[in-house]
């Protein structure tokens, strides 16, 4: 058997008004929050006495998906080291395709985003660069040039 799909990518956040507001700035769109508790959740998650808002955005397509989540309960627990290098093991980035990528960084610095070193470009080909925004979430963007 096969999977049908990818249905989101999880990040947990210590502010989901600001994440919620940089990812609307990317051009996701907010489908809902809710607030999710119970034992199912404990069951899910693995953690006991969950309480915790979520967000789900949506890409332009609607093919994507991000789900926000907000810990209020067990609180949310800082990584170590804040803001890990690239090569640290584990999920480390989402990337987003755009149209142009310094217009895209120049509207989400207000939002906290912070270019990693500088955009790059590969040839003629794409122009690439990551960025770090709210709790040190780190996404790619990459603009297509042929």
């Amino acid at each position: 058997m096969t999977i049908q799909r990818m249905d989101n990518v999880g990040i947990v956040v210590d502010d989901l008004d600001a994440a919620i507001a940089f990812f609307a700035e990317l051009g996701l769109e907010l489908e809902g929050k809710a607030q999710v508790e119970g034992s199912w959740a404990d069951q899910c998650v693995g953690l006991d006495g969950v309480r915790c808002d979520i967000a789900m955005m949506r890409t332009p397509d609607g093919h994507s998906r991000l789900e926000l989540s907000l810990y209020l309960s067990p609180v949310v627990i800082a990584a170590t080291p804040q803001n890990p290098p690239h090569n640290t093991v584990g999920m480390h980035r989402v990337m987003f395709s755009v149209d142009n990528i310094e217009d895209v960084v120049a509207r989400l610095r207000p939002h906290g985003a912070e270019v990693l070193r500088e955009i790059a470009q590969y040839e003629d080909i794409v122009r690439l660069c990551y960025v770090r925004g709210p709790a040190g979430i780190l996404i790619g963007l990459s603009q297509q040039l042929s």
